[in-house]
């Protein structure tokens, strides 16, 4: 009984991780690789993997010389200071609430698809925000026990859009490739592959124990990779690139991977799995990086999640995003490139290698706990490559500034 119940945390913390990553990132990364095609979006969901999955563990080695309950403000505090404990502060807020932004857009979207067009956007929006507002208020126990239905929804429709998808698939379609924008897409492909933000709140949750988080973590990030590249092989090899109703169009519009599919395929039960399926993906997310958010609200803000204040903290988590939803509800694809492109790289890119050099290498602290090895030169390869990204990111925001003058 002591194993199963073991393994009882390691599966609901693989899940949580899961569908921390598999949510409103999925729906617009077929529409932010388009461009390159299929084999070169291969690569860099890989390369994306492989890095997110080493900060992770560095993010891990960071929460282990932390207090319990510690989050991400307490660990840049100790580790690398007020000043960028400030700009912490500024990113993490942002992130949050650009991610928050885009999932209520997106669940509303797809609240409204299912319920009809005769209900307005912003009720589809607002009912999407009250449904799952009491699961996320009442705590990790409740969200760890409703995410196990998600899960089983996302499983169960993803297998179903697979089967009604298979034979819709074109190999010509797939076999478009253009190098030069592989790269391009790292910022949605950032959001969609980010986890981290759940570690602090699962560390407590397992009451410490890193080789059950650590394992969760492996787990965890490895299946959505899986479940991206299949989902990128059907939408890239079912919807053009180019043309009316194509990917290209789709993201102009701000729109998800699955608005086309309707056009192209002309089947409903396809197009119904597929709405079902984006419902699951993103709610999950929604309500594991709300969790998140208001566990990082708490430490940041040291405030007790009791009673009163316990509302509060909810009331902050939902609110603000909601409301710039409901002002702008197009802003779903510019939402995700802002969130990834520029919050996920410096948050979870950044300052997991500068905080476990830091813990390291300046304050000595032990290094049994070390969860990832390749010393300084991997440290500095890591940080490299998120300083490469931010560049790509900082000079098509340029472009998109200029473009618009």
């Amino acid at each position: 009984m002591h194993f199963f119940h073991s393994m009882g945390h390691v599966i609901g913390g693989t899940l949580l991780i899961a569908a921390t990553a598999i949510g409103v990132g999925m729906l617009a990364m077929p529409v932010a690789t388009a461009e390159a095609g299929f084999l070169p979006s291969v690569v860099v969901y890989l390369l994306c993997w492989l890095f997110m999955l080493c900060t992770g563990l560095l993010f891990l080695e960071a929460c282990i010389w932390m207090p319990k309950d510690a989050n991400l403000i307490t660990m840049v505090d100790r580790l690398l200071g007020f000043k960028t404990k400030i700009l912490c502060w500024f990113v993490y807020l942002f992130l949050f609430v650009t991610v928050m932004i885009a999932h209520v857009v997106g669940g509303g979207s797809i609240l409204r698809e299912i319920f009809g067009p005769e209900i307005p956007m912003w009720a589809s929006s607002i009912f999407y925000v009250i449904i799952f507002f009491p699961v996320v208020y009442l705590g990790a126990r409740s969200v760890d026990r409703f995410n196990f239905f998600l899960m089983a929804g996302i499983i169960v429709s993803y297998i179903l859009f697979i089967v009604f998808s298979a034979g819709h698939t074109n190999m010509k379609l797939l076999s478009y490739s253009n190098w030069s924008k592989a790269l391009w897409s790292l910022p949605i492909l950032f959001t969609a592959f980010t986890y981290q933000v759940i570690v602090p709140t699962l560390m407590s949750y397992m009451n410490r124990d890193v080789k059950k988080v650590r394992l969760s973590i492996i787990l965890g990030s490895s299946i959505p990779l899986v479940v991206y590249l299949i989902w990128e092989f059907l939408i890239l090899g079912i919807v053009p690139v180019q043309g009316p109703h194509g990917l290209v169009e789709a993201g102009k519009l701000g729109q998800t991977a699955i608005a086309p599919l309707k056009e192209f395929t002309g089947n409903r039960y396809l197009f119904g799995v597929s709405k079902s399926f984006a419902f699951f993906t993103m709610t999950a997310s929604y309500i594991a990086l709300s969790l998140a958010y208001f566990d990082f609200l708490a430490d940041g803000l040291k405030i007790k999640k009791e009673g009163v204040r316990r509302l509060w903290l909810a009331l902050l988590v939902f609110l603000p995003p909601t409301f710039v939803a409901l002002y702008k509800p197009t802003i779903f694809i510019t939402a995700l490139d802002y969130a990834g492109g520029v919050s996920c790289a410096i948050l979870f890119g950044i300052f997991p290698p500068l905080m476990v050099w830091v813990g390291r290498y300046v304050k000595n602290y032990s290094r049994d706990t070390q969860q990832l090895p390749g010393g300084k030169p991997l440290l500095v390869l890591l940080m490299l490559f998120i300083v490469l990204e931010l560049g790509m990111e900082v000079h098509k925001i340029f472009l998109q500034v200029i473009s618009n003058m």
